[in-house]
């Protein structure tokens, strides 16, 4: 199905003496809503039109929001995730192809299918509908059907994000019992075949030096095959709200809540130290799982009347909550590029953070950055910075400055079409 949303290319942005290009962008689930890829598509798509190209989006469901005149193809799937109709076919017939069969008993068997059937799908869509594009960019499926798209003629590279094998491992080490290891090790079965694809692409891009190194180990790269091109900070929602005041001895957080990597129990564990010494409160932007890891930490600490989770809020609301705080936390212990600090830094609230991963890259000298996995050090760190108003206005003004000189989606953007013509112009020469 393919739907069109209509305006004029704006020609007028075009880089001067280079020719604009079609870009058919691909993510295997693209609703900003369910996690960051939304969120990569959604803005990226919508500034390199504003660049003046043209963006054709190729996703499975939940399908993006998109801007006015982004063309979105959607390559319809199971959807066996959707929560309306949770790991169930919703019409019996589906089953009929052979692909959906492969798709549902895989999900039966504790698999996760989408990236590989994502990719049979669009290849069969591209086989049977030519667009023309210049370019075919991957959004982290990496599936084999790349492979057959790249060899069809079209000049394709590939983001990856981080390497999820650190989230494979982290979920491994913290699922206990060897049935829930065994679990979590099906369901990170669709590695095996991204890194094979990846091997065969010859062009990756990923967000920071921190994960070119990471995924270059993990997946077995030479780190010559990779662009770093960082991503940018949405400027709709994440920007200092004015005439709001500053809570004093508050702390916000987004996180994921149970996700391991976003290290938020040593965050709980220093809240409840500081809390001997004032009352501190913090506000977790999520939902943590009912009678999980974090729920059960909150009650061991006695933090029930210190720690408030806002489930999921609109998001037209961050900006509020930022507004509100005195300090913004991110523990996690690796990020593949640290969008929670660059968003914080956005609206201008002071940033203490971690070095995992690749924080330190966004962060600069924009914040305080502690160890990952040190509860210790991020208590003092917080002590010291609540007890420093003008440390604060600093800091806060620092991280968006920093933000609007170099991590925006348009310097995004930009980046990203140099990779292109990179890619297209080596494409020429095979």
């Amino acid at each position: 199905m393919t739907v069109l949303k209509s305006a004029d290319l704006q020609n007028s942005r075009r880089s001067p003496g280079k020719p604009s290009l079609r870009i058919g962008l691909l993510t295997y689930r693209g609703n900003p809503t369910c996690g960051g890829q939304g969120v990569y598509v959604k803005y990226l798509s919508r500034s390199l039109r504003e660049l003046g190209h043209e963006v054709d989006v190729l996703s499975g469901p939940p399908y993006p929001e998109l801007d006015d005149g982004i063309l979105l193809h959607k390559i319809p799937s199971l959807d066996l995730y959707n929560p309306d109709h949770l790991f169930k076919v919703k019409n019996i017939r589906d089953l009929s192809s052979p692909l959906n069969q492969f798709e549902f008993l895989s999900m039966c068997c504790g698999g996760f299918p989408e990236p590989f059937t994502f990719g049979c799908r669009v290849r069969r869509f591209l086989r049977r509908s030519p667009n023309g594009y210049d370019v075919i960019h991957d959004n982290q499926s990496l599936s084999y059907g790349l492979l057959g798209i790249a060899g069809s003629g079209y000049p394709t590279v590939s983001t990856i994000h981080h390497p999820i094998t650190l989230d494979r491992d982290m979920e491994i080490a913290e699922a206990g019992s060897w049935f829930r290891r065994l679990k979590v090790r099906r369901w990170y079965s669709f590695l095996s075949m991204q890194k094979r694809v990846s091997r065969r692409l010859p062009m990756i891009i990923t967000v920071s030096e921190c994960s070119k190194r990471d995924i270059g180990r993990e997946f077995r790269l030479p780190l010559e095959r990779f662009r770093v091109v960082p991503n940018g900070i949405n400027a709709d929602f994440f920007y200092p709200l004015q005439g709001i005041k500053r809570l004093d001895d508050m702390l916000l957080v987004t996180n994921s809540a149970d996700t391991p990597l976003k290290g938020l129990r040593y965050l709980l564990e220093a809240v409840a130290e500081i809390r001997r010494e004032r009352a501190v409160r913090l506000v977790v932007i999520g939902k943590p799982k009912e009678k999980g890891a974090i729920e059960r930490l909150v009650k061991e600490l006695c933090l029930g009347n210190s720690v408030r989770f806002t489930g999921r809020i609109a998001d037209r609301d961050f900006a509020r909550y930022y507004a509100e705080a005195t300090i913004a936390v991110i523990p996690s212990l690796y990020e593949g590029f640290g969008m929670p600090a660059g968003e914080a830094m956005a609206c201008g609230v002071p940033v203490i953070s971690t070095t995992g991963g690749a924080l330190p890259e966004v962060v600069g000298d924009a914040g305080i950055l502690v160890p990952p996995g040190d509860a210790a050090s991020l208590k003092k760190a917080i002590i010291a910075l609540l007890g420093d108003e003008e440390k604060r206005r600093q800091l806060g003004a620092a991280g968006l400055a920093r933000v609007r000189n170099s991590l925006t989606w348009r310097h995004a953007a930009q980046n990203t079409v140099e990779v292109y013509r990179e890619a297209i112009d080596a494409d020429g020469r095979l």
